[in-house]
């Protein structure tokens, strides 16, 4: 039986693979927003801040998508979703397609809201930070 939580995540996943980074009813107006490595660690309190911190991320590339490859639920407050992204980098023409690619999120709930995403470019290191590697 599915979740009412992996109905969240799934929706977001599938405006997220077609590019629509606008919609945030799903979060809790506090959200903690991380970026735990990549290019730009980081991290961001509230929906607003958020917004502002994922619009930096997706200016540094043309055409980035985030497509889910597997969802897990690691209990009845977090989800882990194995990603892999795409785009090419505005100054560098980096193809992320081209490169080794796994990346993960975890998503934290709380009253039917996501109150904390975690974002990894490196999906070893998720696994890692859960205690499942």
């Amino acid at each position: 039986m599915t979740s009412a939580n992996l109905d969240i995540v799934r929706s977001i996943y599938a405006d997220w693979e077609h590019g629509d980074y606008t919609r945030t009813e799903w979060a809790d107006p506090e959200i903690d927003f991380e970026v735990a490595d990549g290019p730009a660690p980081g991290s961001a309190s509230g929906v607003d801040e958020m917004a502002e911190r994922f619009q930096s991320i997706l200016a540094a590339w043309d055409d980035w998508r985030s497509a889910a490859e597997e969802y897990r639920e690691l209990d009845d407050e977090r989800i882990l979703v194995f990603v892999r992204r795409s785009g090419r980098g505005r100054v560098s023409g980096l193809d992320l397609s081209k490169m080794r690619n796994q990346g993960a999120a975890i998503y934290h709930f709380r009253g039917g809201k996501v109150t904390k995403i975690v974002l990894y470019f490196d999906r070893e290191r998720a696994l890692s930070d859960l205690g499942l590697d």
